[in-house]
């Protein structure tokens, strides 16, 4: 029976590329020149320290710049709240997602059964298996969830006939 599998991966070496450019592109501007901006990959997480709001934002937009050129989506960050920090400076913390988790995969069921193809999805850990009978309904099933914003990015593995 023909099968995939739903899952939620991030390439850490290209996150980690993409923070390594976002970091020199950073030193290189003039509007941070005489600031403190750090940005830090740690093994789940990513650190950002910013002179101001203003500073943050711009290097989030330059870190999802960076991210999109190497094809990582930054719907794999999810940032917590803005605190402050020394001298005026706002720190920001942003989780690395890895996997989809129990209500995420609830709700990927839920959108493939209201489709009322002949396929069934289960949940397996961190992934969701789709089987069905024609690999058509399988290939329609990837086409609805790459057209749902779902809040994370998804990718289908082990297309099995």
């Amino acid at each position: 029976m023909p099968s995939f599998d739903i899952v939620s991966k991030v390439d850490f070496q290209e996150v980690d590329n993409a923070v390594n450019q976002a970091v020199k592109e950073i030193s290189q501007r003039y509007d941070f020149k005489g600031t403190t901006n750090e940005v830090t990959l740690e093994t789940e997480s990513l650190n950002i320290l910013a002179a101001d709001d203003y500073k943050l934002q711009a290097i989030k937009d330059i870190l999802i710049a960076k991210l999109v050129r190497r094809k990582v989506s930054p719907k794999c960050f999810n940032y917590g709240k803005e605190e402050s920090a020394s001298a005026g400076a706002v720190r920001v913390k942003a989780a690395i997602i890895q996997g989809i988790d129990k209500e995420k995969g609830k709700e990927i069921v839920k959108l493939i059964k209201a489709t009322k193809l002949k396929v069934q999805a289960q949940i397996m850990e961190d992934q969701v298996r789709v089987t069905g009978k024609k690999i058509d309904d399988l290939q329609e099933v990837m086409q609805m969830l790459k057209g749902k914003d779902l809040e994370i990015e998804l990718q289908f593995e082990n297309m099995r006939s």
